[in-house]
C-alpha cells in the first residue's frame, strides 16, 4: 500500500497500491471504523446501525426513568443504583468502546473525555448524573448516525439520477443493456419523457432537454444532431438517437459526484485552524481538569468529592464538539447549495477564497462574449437592398465552412431569405471566397482581397468606422463593382453587463479583460461589458504574466476563462473559474470553480454565498468558544452539574449545526433559476462529532 485517504462524510476509504484487506480492517477497528469493500457495501444502507443506536437510547432512557422513579418511591438503593448502572452501561456502551480503542494511540478525543466523566461519576457515587450523561451521549450518537447516514445516502443517490439501463440499438433490434456494459460508439435510443443514461452526441432527432440536474437551469436546452447531451438529463418532447461518447464511470454526472466527494476532503483555512486548535485544546483541558481535582484537596485540605465532581463536569463541558462541527457543516452546506445552482466549488478553501477577492480578470472569447461571430451590420451601396446583398453573400458562403461564412448563412436564414445555388466556388485562403451566383461573378472577403481594386477605395470610410468598433468587415463585390459590406462581430453575452455590475456592487474593486484578440475588438467588448481595463493581443503565457501582475497589485484575484487555452492563467490566479463546465472535461479538471451552465450571473451569487459562509463560520466559532468559556467559569463555584454540562455541549452543537445548514437555503441571484439540481439530496449533509 502506497497511500490512503478517508472521507468521513461519505464513508469512503481510497487505498493505493497492493492491499491486505484483513490488515486494513484491523487498523480500521482501531479508529472506530468498520471496513467493507465497495462490492460488499453496494446496496446496503445505514439503517441497521441507526436502529441499533435508537434501541440503545430508548433502553437507556427507560432505565434512567426507572432509576429516578425508584428514587422518588424510596425503593432499596440497590434497585435505584441498578437502574442507573443499566442506563450507564447501555447508553455509554458505544462511547466506552470508542474510548478503549482510542487510548492505546493516546488519542484523547471526546469519547475519552466522556468515558472518564461517566466512570468518575460512578466512582464518587453520583450515579444519576453519570446515567444522564450516558443517556444524553447515546442521543448524540443517534443524531450522529442519522446525519452521517443521510449524508452518505445522499452521495450514493446522486448516481441514481441517471438510469441504470439504456435501450441500445443492435443488429437484432433494440435491447435493454446495463450501463456498465455500454461502450463508446454504441447507439442508444431515448424516447420522450425518459432520462438519458449516458453522455453522448445526438445522431438524429430534435428535442428539448431539461438539463437542470447538471446546470441548475430550468429552461430546457434545444438539441439537434451534432449536439452533446448528458447522463441524468430529461428528454422532454422528441425521440433521440444518441451515440455514446463516454463510459459510465467517465460521464459528466459521475465526475461531478467524485468532485463533490473530494471537495469534502479539501479543508478550508478556518476548518484547518479549528482542527489545530482542538488538537492542542483537548490535552490542556485534561491537564486543567486534573489540576482542578488534585490541587484543592492536596494543597488546601478541601474535600475530595466536590472537586472530583467539578473536574468531571469540566471534562464534559470542555469537549470541543460544537467547535469541531462549526466549520464543516457550513462549508458542506454552502458547496451543496452552490451545486444546486449550477456552480461546482472544488473544496472549502476555494469557497472561502471567493469571498476574499478584490479583482476579477476575464477572458473575452467565450466568457464575456458568446464566442461565435454574428452578423451585426448589412451596409449595401445605393444600387442594392440590404436583404438582396445578404442573400447573394449567403448563396456564395453556403459552400464554405469558415465561421464567418456560417454567420452570414445563419443571418440570411434568420431573416427568411431565399438563396440560390452558386457555381465555380473557390475558397481564397486568408482572403475570402468567390463564386458565380445568378450568373454573376461574386466575391466576398477582407481588404486584402480587394487591395488593387477600386472597390476598396469606394468603401474606405465605412471600413474604418466598422474596424474602430471592433467588427470584422467583409466586402461584397460583383466584378469590380462594390455591392456593400457585411460586418461580423463576436457579440457580448446577454448577461455580461449585468453580471459585471453586480460584481462591483458586491465588493469587487477592479474588473479586467485579458484577451488574445486585436485591440479594436477588445476595446469595443470592454466598453460594452463595463470592465475597468483591458489587455489585448496576449498569448497564453502573456495572460499568466498579466495575472501575476494583478496578484501583486490586488492581492486576491480570480481568473474566469473557458478552461482550455486559459488553463495556465486559471491555475495562477487565487481562484480559477471555468465557464461551461458541463461540456468541458478540462474545465472540471483545471478550475477551482466551474460554472456548469456557462452563466456569468452565477458569479455574484457565488461570491455572496462565500461571504455569507465566512460570516456564519465566524458566528459558529465565536459562539462555540463563548459557551465553553461561560461553562468553564461556572465549574469553579460548583454551579455546573454533569447533566447540565452535557446538555449545554449538545445544545451548542445542535445550534451551530442548524446555523450552518442555513446555507443550504441561501437564495440565488434575483431573476435567475431556482431549480434544484443533482445536489438537492445533499441537503442532509452535516456532521456531529
Amino acid at each position: 500500500m502506497t497511500g490512503a485517504q478517508i472521507n468521513p462524510t461519505t464513508g469512503k476509504l481510497t487505498v493505493d497500491g497492493d492491499i491486505d484487506l484483513g490488515a486494513i480492517r484491523r487498523e480500521g477497528r482501531k479508529e472506530n471504523y468498520t471496513i467493507k469493500t465497495a462490492e460488499e457495501a453496494a446496496g446496503q444502507t445505514d439503517e441497521r446501525g441507526t436502529n441499533w443506536e435508537l434501541v440503545r437510547m430508548v433502553v437507556a432512557g427507560v432505565a434512567l426513568a426507572l432509576g429516578y422513579g425508584a428514587e422518588l418511591l424510596h425503593l432499596p438503593s440497590g434497585v435505584t443504583i441498578g437502574m442507573f448502572v443499566a442506563a450507564i452501561v447501555v447508553g455509554g456502551f458505544g462511547n466506552f468502546r470508542k474510548a478503549a480503542r482510542s487510548l492505546p494511540s493516546l488519542d484523547f478525543n471526546m469519547s475519552v473525555l466522556m468515558s472518564v466523566a461517566v466512570i468518575g461519576a460512578a466512582l464518587i457515587g453520583a450515579w444519576s448524573e453519570g446515567a444522564v450523561v450516558a443517556f444524553l451521549y447515546s442521543a448524540s450518537e443517534l443524531l450522529e448516525g442519522w446525519t452521517m447516514g443521510r449524508a452518505r445516502r445522499s452521495i450514493r443517490d446522486l448516481m441514481d439520477i441517471a438510469p441504470k439501463t439504456a435501450r441500445v440499438e443492435t443488429a437484432g433490434g433494440l435491447r435493454e443493456v446495463p450501463v456498465e456494459d455500454i461502450r463508446v460508439g454504441d447507439i442508444i435510443v431515448v424516447p420522450p419523457g425518459e432520462k438519458l443514461a449516458m453522455d453522448g452526441r445526438v445522431l438524429s432527432g430534435v428535442s428539448a432537454i431539461d438539463e437542470a440536474s447538471i446546470t441548475g437551469e430550468s429552461v430546457p436546452a434545444e438539441k439537434k444532431p451534432g449536439d452533446d447531451v448528458y447522463a441524468g438529463t430529461l428528454n422532454t418532447d422528441g425521440a433521440l438517437k444518441v451515440e455514446v461518447t463516454k463510459l459510465v464511470k467517465d460521464t459528466t454526472i459521475a465526475k461531478i459526484v467524485n468532485l463533490v466527494e473530494e471537495a469534502q476532503t479539501h479543508k478550508a483555512p478556518s476548518q484547518a485552524f479549528v482542527e489545530r486548535f482542538a488538537a492542542v485544546y483537548t490535552p490542556l483541558v485534561l491537564a486543567l481538569a486534573g489540576a482542578l481535582v488534585l490541587v484543592p484537596p492536596l494543597f488546601f485540605q478541601a474535600p475530595w468529592g466536590p472537586w472530583v465532581y467539578r473536574g468531571l463536569a469540566l471534562l464534559v463541558v470542555s469537549c470541543p464538539c460544537a467547535l469541531v462541527v462549526s466549520t464543516p457543516v457550513a462549508i458542506v452546506s454552502a458547496i451543496s447549495n452552490a451545486a444546486r445552482h449550477g456552480v461546482l466549488i472544488k473544496g472549502g478553501i476555494h469557497l472561502e477564497q471567493m469571498g476574499s477577492l478584490s479583482a476579477i480578470a476575464f477572458d473575452k472569447t467565450g466568457t464575456l462574449s458568446a464566442g461565435r461571430p454574428v452578423v451585426t451590420d448589412v451596409l449595401p451601396t445605393d444600387s442594392m437592398e440590404p436583404d438582396r446583398l445578404l442573400a447573394l453573400a449567403a448563396s456564395l458562403e453556403g459552400h464554405s465552412e469558415h465561421p464567418l461564412a456560417k454567420a452570414v448563412v445563419q443571418a440570411a436564414a434568420a431573416r427568411g431569405l431565399a438563396t440560390t445555388e452558386a457555381s465555380d466556388f473557390r475558397a481564397l485562403t486568408g482572403l475570402g471566397a468567390s463564386a458565380t451566383v445568378e450568373e454573376m461573378p461574386i466575391r466576398i472577403g477582407n481588404m486584402r482581397l480587394f487591395a488593387d481594386s477600386p472597390v476598396l477605395a469606394a468603401m474606405g470610410d465605412q471600413l474604418l468606422d466598422l474596424q474602430s468598433q471592433g467588427k470584422t468587415a467583409m466586402i461584397v463585390a460583383r466584378g469590380e463593382d462594390a455591392l456593400g459590406i457585411i460586418a461580423v462581430a463576436d457579440r457580448l453575452r446577454d448577461e455580461t453587463t449585468a453580471a459585471v455590475a453586480a460584481l462591483k456592487r458586491g465588493g469587487i474593486t477592479h474588473t479586467i479583460m485579458i484577451t488574445g484578440d486585436n485591440r479594436p475588438t477588445a476595446a469595443a467588448i470592454a466598453a460594452q461589458a463595463g470592465v475597468d481595463e483591458y489587455y489585448a493581443e496576449l498569448l497564453p503565457e502573456d495572460k499568466v504574466d498579466q495575472v501575476k501582475r494583478l496578484l501583486d497589485t490586488y492581492g486576491h484575484v480570480a481568473m474566469v476563462g473557458d478552461g482550455v487555452n486559459d488553463a495556465p492563467a486559471l491555475a495562477t490566479a487565487t481562484v480559477g473559474i471555468a465557464m461551461g463546465g458541463a461540456g468541458s472535461d478540462t474545465a472540471l479538471e483545471t478550475a477551482d470553480v466551474a460554472l456548469m451552465a456557462d452563466d456569468l450571473t452565477k458569479l455574484p451569487f457565488t461570491m455572496a454565498l462565500s461571504k455569507r459562509s465566512l460570516w456564519i463560520i465566524k458566528q459558529n466559532i465565536a459562539f462555540s468558544l463563548a459557551i465553553k468559556l461561560i461553562a468553564v467559569l461556572l465549574v469553579f463555584p460548583g454551579w455546573l452539574t454533569l447533566w447540565l454540562a452535557i446538555l449545554s455541549d449538545m445544545g451548542a452543537s445542535l445550534l451551530v449545526t442548524l446555523n450552518g445548514m442555513r446555507l443550504l437555503s441561501s437564495r440565488s441571484e434575483p431573476g435567475r433559476s431556482q431549480t434544484p439540481s443533482l445536489e438537492t439530496r445533499l441537503k442532509g449533509f452535516s456532521s456531529n462529532p
